[in-house]
């Protein structure tokens, strides 16, 4: 089989881990008989630099006509003070927008094997835990009516949490789907003691799931207490769904529970099996071009893109196990590293890993 992928590299550690997804998918194309074809284009920074705008048309273009893109990360210092609607970030969020990906689904994985990276207590962690968040990505506070104005002399600014009963279900249906492959157990996390959004949010999940998948045990949590239960005792989730901006600050602590988000991969999916795959840490440019940036993350996006949208099991299967396997042989990159471990860099880390497959 042939596979078209578009790679986003975008900017600091991005060419960097993209290099290192890109040389382990080879070979597992080499292992189960596939072609990958690679083709390569700006966003981000880079972009900025080199067409003024963080998104250009010939990278939607590319996008849209590729069977899946991987992408690396965008951002950096140099862009700091550009405006808003100029800055690398709103690329992602345009791309986001053209590809209809309203789904985001990140995996906080903690490899048993690396509980004594996990900042809680060793007890809590010590059998690892995997909870996967299913974020809703083109809806509430975060696509809103936003205004700023001056009234009186005071300057203030306002931005609207909005959401459909359409939206809701939509995200609904990709958690529930991925529960029913798992444990059966859904958490859905809102504010609905206080805001109108969650009550619709709660009302809309639940009307759902007992009508579609009455199997599932959802229960309800305000996002609040999912803050506290998470560092309290985070084996006790499976699967959580969740708003846009809850689940962009609920990943982000559940990423932190695992020791190093340079570990963590994602997913953005809409009504087709184009995906957008990427690891959920920034550009880093601090250590961008140092070869020390961890590929993990990056090498098990790749492998959620041959899950996810190629349906090949087998070979996403293959990378994780590998994974597996040089961690087991106590091999780090510097993000996880401890005492009495082989410290490798980035490229080094990603060959060994394909030399598993």
């Amino acid at each position: 089989m042939n596979y078209n992928i578009a790679v986003l590299e975008g900017d600091g550690i991005g060419p960097e881990i993209c290099a290192g997804a890109v040389c382990v998918l080879k070979k597992t194309g080499e292992k189960f008989g596939h072609r990958f074809n690679f083709t390569y284009h700006p966003i981000g920074g880079r972009a900025i630099d080199e067409y003024g705008i963080p998104l250009p048309e010939k990278t939607v273009k590319a996008c849209l006509e590729s069977d899946s893109v991987l992408l690396g990360a965008v951002g950096g210092y140099k862009w700091d003070d550009l405006p808003a609607d100029k800055r690398p970030e709103k690329g992602l969020l345009e791309l986001r927008k053209a590809m209809n990906l309203y789904s985001n689904i990140r995996p906080a994985k903690l490899w048993k094997n690396l509980a004594d990276a996990s900042p809680l207590k060793y007890e809590l962690v010590k059998n690892g835990i995997e909870i996967i968040i299913v974020r809703e990505l083109t809806g509430g506070i975060y696509f809103g009516e936003r205004t700023r104005g001056n009234k009186n002399g005071d300057e203030y600014a306002s931005d609207t949490e909005k959401y459909s009963v359409h939206e809701i279900e939509r995200i609904t249906k990709v958690a529930c789907e991925l529960a029913m492959k798992r444990a059966k157990k859904l958490v859905s996390v809102d504010k609905a003691n206080v805001l109108e959004t969650s009550r619709l949010w709660r009302r809309t999940v639940r009307a759902y799931c007992e009508k579609h998948y009455p199997e599932i045990e959802l229960c309800d949590v305000l996002v609040d207490n999912m803050a506290m239960q998470m560092v309290k005792d985070p084996a006790q989730f499976d699967v959580v769904v969740t708003s846009n901006l809850f689940g962009d600050i609920l990943s982000d602590e559940a990423a932190q529970i695992t020791g190093s988000i340079g570990m963590l991969a994602s997913s953005s999916l809409g009504e087709t099996k184009r995906g957008l795959y990427e690891p959920i840490h920034g550009s880093a440019p601090d250590i961008a071009g140092q070869d020390v940036a961890n590929p993990v993350a990056t090498i098990l996006a790749a492998a959620m893109m041959l899950r996810d949208s190629f349906n090949l099991n087998e070979e996403y299967s293959a990378i994780e196990t590998a994974v597996q396997d040089v961690l087991d042989e106590n091999y780090r990159t510097a993000d996880i590293m401890s005492q009495g471990k082989i410290k490798v860099g980035c490229t080094k880390m990603a060959q060994m890993i394909a030399d598993k497959i």
